[in-house]
């Protein structure tokens, strides 16, 4: 998912359906390559395109086109290095063309696009509170209420979390700590994931008794909680790829959650555990496979 623009190692610039990512360095760029990266399709490609590229000197600015996989790198006279690096990538990079650019005209953009950062970075503030809080609420009423489709849309809601926690945590630390700190977030949510996926496991060997009116209402509580993450992202979900990402991963989340209240109503109309079974088993798949996708990331 993204870094906002305050910290002293890097920034981020959003731009109309991009997103400009600069060191916080002296740039002395005056040319700009573009790539076409065919595997680049969310944020993950993203953060490990920043990550080879961090250590570069000069420093490079990088401009994400992720929905027409395109990639634009304002640098100096180091384009050797630096499409040997996107190339190691295994992303499919190929670079389709370099010309002469205006270092002051991308210095303009940079200066004059502060102010959307600042914006967006409270909008991630506002989304890692209340997916932190629904994952607290939704984890403890699913034991609870022997749901496992509340206990695997916790870890959802959790997930959630950890990457709006991650963007901002990792802002102003190196490469390496980014890529330490994405890990963990992701061998953490392995973790869990795999907890769900066992919960599941042993509810249907030795049953259960799911108790729907929970799993309704407390759906309804998430289904709730993501539509405001939703109107919060709608404004700036236009503004670049990340934010794009974002309102995405909230839209699967209210899917998920009419998942959990339809899958609430069928245990109430026919007294089976299994539509809870099925559900959880569902969810808890969805946050192991991005748990895959993060520690997948690479320096």
């Amino acid at each position: 998912m993204t870094d906002s623009c305050k910290g002293q190692c890097a920034d981020k610039v959003e731009t109309n359906m991009a997103s400009l990512y600069v060191k916080n360095t002296q740039l002395n760029g005056r040319f700009v390559s573009q790539f076409l990266i065919p595997k680049m399709d969310c944020p993950s490609e993203e953060q490990m395109i920043r990550m080879a590229l961090d250590d570069l000197e000069p420093a490079v600015a990088l401009e994400f086109d992720t929905p027409h996989r395109k990639l634009k790198v304002f640098h100096d006279n180091n384009l050797v290095a630096i499409q040997s690096r996107i190339e190691s990538l295994g992303l499919g990079a190929a670079l389709e063309h370099t010309q002469n650019i205006d270092s002051s005209a991308l210095s303009q953009a940079i200066a004059s696009a502060e102010a959307v950062n600042q914006k967006e970075a409270g909008i991630l503030k506002w989304l890692l509170a209340i997916n932190a809080i629904m994952f607290a609420i939704e984890i403890i009423v699913g034991w609870y209420a022997q749901s496992t489709g509340l206990i695997a849309d916790s870890l959802d809601m959790f997930a959630d979390a950890a990457v709006y926690g991650l963007a901002l945590y990792a802002v102003g630390y190196s490469a390496r700590m980014k890529l330490r700190a994405a890990h963990f977030s992701g061998w953490l949510q392995m973790i869990l994931a795999l907890g769900a996926l066992s919960e599941v496991v042993r509810r249907f060997m030795f049953g259960s008794e799911p108790i729907s009116e929970l799993m309704m209402s407390f759906g309804l509580v998430a289904l709730i909680a993501n539509s405001l993450c939703l109107v919060l992202i709608n404004k700036q979900k236009d503004s670049g790829a990340h934010m794009k990402a974002s309102w995405i991963f909230s839209a699967n989340d209210v899917i998920a959650n009419l998942g959990l209240i339809v899958a609430g109503l069928l245990v109430a109309l026919t007294g089976s555990r299994y539509p809870d079974l099925v559900i959880g088993f569902l969810i808890a798949l969805i946050v192991l496979n991005g748990a895959r996708r993060i520690l997948q990331l690479k320096s």
